[in-house]
């Protein structure tokens, strides 16, 4: 696109500060408004609010308009994200409404298909790209008060009463101070923290909220404090019912700063703006005069970055980073309230973030694996990480859409989260219990008994929402009892129909197994069939948790190959062995050193760089290639934390090792 081409903007939702924008665009040097769209082009007013723009019916419409660049999203809040998503993979840059999303986890998705698609993407805090902003930045980057210590901010208005058919008011659409205002006072907050250290931002080490939720369950008003690395605090508050003094006051060891509605920067129309400054007895008044209206700025930020290719804003404009940490606070910060929108959980979040239907795709390869009568992706998701529903929902959607279908839960994740989660996701999805290869595991340490299994089992059973699994792991295993209990008590489920596949241990020896097959070829009972040990590349040379076991020595190698047992191999990847987070100079990470560091497996990462580097891919996707080339089955779990990190672990299933790169990795 040429320097001096308008970009041509398209908004979706006809609101309030769709209009504000729309004075934006027109105050802007680089933008130009050419369509509105809307679900009601009758509604009045719409030919006055948006003078010389084209009024098109139906969001969908304007993604397919040609003559449209880039798109404004200002729908409500629980939105944002699919029609993000939409825009972008009609090929438009995005530039949407803070809160860019409900969650960071939805946040990071936008960014990642914006990646994919080559296409800008922002959230809209305009006050970031004002010269007022910078100058605040300056002032403290340049020690005029001295070393940073506090920082204390809001954003709090009083609507008066409630009002229940108000956005601000409704769980529905996520209303509440927290994602409409609240995001303003943290977003400053990190930008002050990370000036005073010289970086674009920085993050919390600590976020601790409180809050009042009203009537509709959303938060009325709410205060946080953020502890920065340093020492810093930041106090941050916001309100829908309450009115605030809303003056940023950055507090040093030699003054102070203070600025009053620091977001309205010199003005909507443009102005003065003023920075109160105080050290001692002195106060000076450092004016910012602007003439341009104040989203002027954000339209011009915007269109400067596509015209020049670049995806995100640069500082202090909010780039990806900074955008997914700030919404990164607000769940803590909502999540310190108990503060969830109905329409995060199940029964009200039934399709993917794009708004579409979940269905099982096909890019996956699968394999058959005895004892199994349905094929089984090549790869098993692991999803233990996740904070709730939503977040988690995000990975299952993709995994399963991408093909993948078994499954990794276990009764003590979580305390259980983990097995509901799944159970919520398989049935508000409504997907095919039988496309499914579901894998749960019990008896964890200290209860590892025989009679805890079908105890356990019950509770998982209703957890998971099904009245069965495809494969059972004994979470770890106890060599004060006799094996053939354990093998009994597994047996007994498979004859109950609860196990319907094969079933084994998680982090048992090459000797108890062994021990179980010949107890149970003598009684005429099943023998486990399968294992879930550590399988990886780089040895474990001391166990991540107690009690795990791993199965990469070469005895274990020469055990698997004659026995062709399936293990379902967890820390596959090594860990984070084979990324940058390791190397011989590196010992900031205490378990990648304890369980992985020897000069075996850095020969083995060396050749993995090396071969990673030939074939143009990176050395954790060898990794994986290396478990899954080898000739007895080994089905690698992996635990993204979130889509950009599942697709990434899934590119490396076209790699194709040969028998000869498999034995010259392993050195």
């Amino acid at each position: 696109m040429s320097s001096d081409q308008p970009i041509r903007w398209g908004i979706i939702g006809p609101g309030t500060i769709a209009r504000t924008f729309a004075d934006g665009i027109a105050h802007s040097r680089t933008g130009k408004l050419v369509a509105i769209a809307t679900r009601n082009p009758e509604k009045p007013g719409l030919a006055e609010n948006f003078p010389r723009a084209r009024i098109v019916k139906g969001y969908e419409a304007l993604l397919e308009d040609s003559e449209i660049d880039a798109v404004y999203i200002a729908v409500p809040h629980t939105g944002h994200a699919e029609w993000a998503i939409k825009a972008i993979r009609a090929g438009k840059h995005v530039l949407v409404e803070k809160p860019i999303a409900l969650t960071a986890y939805d946040a990071d998705a936008i960014y990642h298909e914006a990646k994919k698609a080559d296409v800008f993407a922002g959230e809209a805090f305009m006050y970031r790209v004002h010269p007022q902003t910078a100058k605040i930045v300056e002032l403290v980057k340049s020690g005029a008060i001295g070393a940073l210590r506090i920082i204390r901010t809001s954003f709090g208005f009083n609507m008066g009463t409630f009002r229940p058919e108000h956005r601000l008011f409704a769980n529905e659409t996520a209303g509440g101070g927290i994602l409409d205002v609240g995001g303003y006072p943290v977003s400053m907050a990190r930008l002050i923290a990370g000036a005073a250290e010289g970086k674009p931002f920085l993050e919390p080490e600590k976020v601790a909220g409180v809050g009042h939720l009203g009537q509709s369950g959303v938060d009325e008003w709410a205060s946080a404090v953020l502890q920065f690395p340093g020492g810093v605090i930041a106090e941050v508050s916001c309100s829908i019912m309450a009115n605030q003094d809303n003056t940023l006051r950055i507090i040093g060891s030699e003054g102070r700063i203070e600025v009053k509605d620091f977001w309205f920067a010199s003005g909507h129309k443009g102005g003065v703006g003023k920075i109160e400054l105080f050290k001692g007895n002195e106060q000076q008044t450092i004016e910012v005069k602007e003439d341009r209206w104040l989203y002027s700025f954000e339209v011009d930020a915007a269109g400067d970055a596509i015209r020049s290719g670049r995806q995100e804003f640069t500082s202090p404009g909010m780039g990806w980073a900074d955008s997914v940490g700030n919404l990164r606070v607000l769940d803590q910060w909502r999540a310190s309230i108990g503060l969830e929108y109905s329409v995060e959980k199940a029964a009200k979040r039934v399709t993917n973030l794009a708004g579409d239907k979940v269905t099982l795709g096909n890019s996956i390869p699968k394999r058959s694996i005895p004892g199994i009568s349905k094929p089984a992706s090549v790869v098993t998701l692991g999803f233990e990480f996740f904070p709730n529903f939503a977040a988690a929902s995000l990975t299952l959607d993709a995994f399963y859409e991408a093909g993948g279908n078994v499954f990794d839960t276990a009764f003590i994740y979580g305390g259980g989260k983990t097995e509901s989660i799944f159970g919520d996701w398989h049935t508000s999805r409504n997907v095919n219990r039988e496309e499914i290869v579901l894998i749960g595991k019990g008896a964890h340490s200290p209860l590892v008994y025989p009679d805890i299994i079908a105890k356990q089992l019950d509770q998982s059973l209703n957890r998971l929402k099904t009245d069965y699994v495809d494969i059972y792991f004994m979470h770890r295993d106890n060599t004060d009892v006799p094996v053939g209990e354990f093998v009994d008590a597994m047996d007994a489920e498979v004859k109950r129909g609860r196990i319907r596949g094969i079933f084994g241990g998680s982090n048992w020896t090459r000797e108890r197994m062994d021990e179980a097959a010949a107890y149970a070829a003598k009684n005429g009972k099943l023998a486990p069939a399968a294992l879930s040990n550590n399988y990886s590349l780089a040895e474990m040379l001391d166990p991540i948790w107690a009690g795990c076991v791993t199965s990469s020595t070469d005895e274990w190698k020469t055990w698997l190959n004659e026995r062709q047992v399936p293990n379902f191999a967890w820390s596959s990847q090594g860990r984070g062995f084979f990324t940058d987070r390791a190397g011989r100079d590196k010992h900031d990470d205490e378990e990648i050193v304890r369980c992985w560091y020897s000069d075996r497996n850095f020969v083995r990462r060396d050749r993995a760089i090396e071969l990673a580097a030939k074939l143009g891919r990176s050395p954790i996707h060898i990794a994986l290639a290396y478990v899954i080339a080898q000739p007895f089955p080994v089905i690698p779990l992996i635990g993204p934390r979130t889509i950009a990190e599942l697709e990434d672990s899934l590119s490396a299933l076209d790699i194709k090792l040969t028998r000869d790169e498999v034995k010259w990795l392993e050195a």
